[in-house]
């Protein structure tokens, strides 16, 4: 009798572990248009998180933005701002991880340089994307080999949303 109440548990254990797992993220079908509009579309950051903590956002944080393309080109604006770096220009493509996951993959020989890496594309993984809302994340290396998970929720450069300017 208890082989079969730990048969039991142990099967009941396993179909939740197996249900619990998450599906990846479905893009809309018309996630290109939703990414860049009728031609370009330009977001801004309303929120960032580094490993789940979020982040102050200071002058370079709310003034930049990013516009991608029809044409898959992905630009940003920080050159345009004062002391907030050089800006990043390269294409953009949607791709799928290993796990079905969509990922904006940017390729631009700024990477390097603006991320910290030695390849010359980055992943960022889409967590949402709709008509307002851009949400991705993506491996940083900060200070040597200190590795974070960093989230931006990104939103439409018309939306006007509270709450941007975040200090603890």
């Amino acid at each position: 009798m208890k082989f079969l109440t730990y048969g039991y548990l142990l099967g009941l254990l396993v179909f939740f572990m197996s249900c619990s797992e998450e599906k990846p993220y479905q893009l809309p079908e018309n996630a290109e248009i939703l990414l860049h509009g009728d031609s370009t579309k330009t977001w801004k950051i309303a929120r960032r998180y580094n490993n789940d903590v979020r982040m102050n956002m200071g002058p370079c944080f709310m003034n930049y933005r990013q516009s991608f393309s029809e044409d898959h080109k992905v630009s940003d604006n920080n050159a345009k701002n004062d002391n907030c770096g050089p800006s990043l220009v390269g294409n953009w493509e949607f791709k799928k991880g290993a796990k079905g996951d969509p990922y904006i993959k940017i390729s631009s020989p700024d990477i390097p340089e603006l991320l910290n890496t030695d390849k010359d594309y980055k992943y960022f993984k889409i967590l949402q994307l709709n008509s307002d809302t851009l949400k991705l994340s993506f491996k940083h290396t900060q200070y040597g080999s200190t590795s974070r998970t960093i989230t931006d929720i990104l939103v439409r450069e018309d939306l006007d949303i509270g709450d941007r300017y975040f200090h603890h």
